[in-house]
């Protein structure tokens, strides 16, 4: 080894060091590391003979780590984040410029698929992997750059959240349905018509009878659905009314596909947020699909109000 890093001990002491500090146990240390615990013990013995100083107060039963043992244990710790976010990066770079986006189905139907194809003709370097599931992606095990959440809460420790779109809730309708009243389609109408229902929701018909001032029956009835694109789907096809959400339908209501009847809308709970781990955040990958979402995000919001 070079003399200028003479004084770099094994990267398997630091290991050792690092897990034995983290859960004051030999015995735990070694389980973590899959070696036994004469292992663990003997690198920490090098460790502190290669220093010269005592990293570990030893007891019977428990460890303590010493004065010194814990101002080395922050440097350690600082070097090994250095060490595994360069790595994280020249993996980035040797992807060829694969960017991996987690999102909701939902959302990545009725909204992301429409609009990626410009991200691609602009970024033709980077290829895209649309990664569309109903559970959170774990960025620690999966292959995920940036993930889209649909959250009330987006406090996730370790990871950066930024609000993406808010959306609001209305009534939605085929054209043809809607036609087929004549003009003569009111709120209270809806009461009598066949509702759409979708599970899992935040917000109900019942909050948006309360908005408009009716007061509906306890059990609406009508079709329930467990995803909100196979209701909207339904919708399309004629076959009743749905609570439609602004990033969902609104690209089918300025397609003409489906019609927002009636002006009043609420406010959602839940909003989509761009989250990705605190760490990454200077990636050159992200940064790039950041920002161009962020610009789509805004081209919509102006769209949707020049709409209504």
């Amino acid at each position: 080894m070079s003399t200028k890093y003479k004084n770099i001990p094994p990267l398997r002491a630091i290991k050792a060091f690092e897990a034995s500090a983290r859960l004051m146990s030999f015995t735990k240390a070694a389980e973590e590391l899959h070696v036994t615990q004469a292992a663990i013990s003997h690198q920490i013995k090098n460790l502190e003979e290669l220093t010269g100083v005592q990293l570990f107060q030893r007891y019977n039963r428990s460890l303590k780590l010493t004065f010194e043992g814990r101002l080395y244990l922050i440097s350690i710790r600082n070097a090994l984040e250095s060490i595994e976010k360069a790595t994280r990066q020249l993996k980035n770079r040797d992807a060829s410029g694969t960017l991996n986006i987690s999102v909701l189905p939902s959302f990545a139907t009725k909204w992301l698929s429409k609009r990626i194809w410009r991200f691609q003709q602009q970024h033709k370097e980077l290829d895209v992997r649309i990664s569309a599931f109903e559970w959170l992606t774990d960025f620690k095990k999966d292959d995920c750059d940036i993930a889209i959440r649909y959250s009330s809460d987006p406090s996730y420790p370790g990871l950066k959240a930024e609000l993406l779109l808010e959306e609001e809730v209305f009534p939605i309708c085929s054209k043809q349905l809607y036609d087929s009243y004549e003009g003569s389609l009111t709120p209270n109408k809806l009461l009598s018509a066949n509702l759409c229902h979708e599970d899992f929701t935040t917000e109900d018909w019942h909050d948006w009878f309360d908005a408009v001032g009716i007061q509906a029956k306890p059990k609406l009835r009508g079709t329930r659905f467990s995803h909100m694109v196979t209701m909207l789907e339904a919708v399309e096809n004629h076959q009743g009314f749905a609570l439609g959400r602004t990033p969902l339908v609104q690209d089918d209501i300025n397609r003409g596909l489906l019609v927002a009847p009636f002006e009043e809308r609420i406010k959602g709970k839940m909003s989509y947020y761009l989250v990705y781990p605190e760490n990454t955040e200077n990636d050159s990958k992200l940064q790039i699909i950041r920002q161009w979402l962020f610009a789509e995000a805004e081209q919509f919001k102006t769209k949707s109000h020049s709409q209504d």
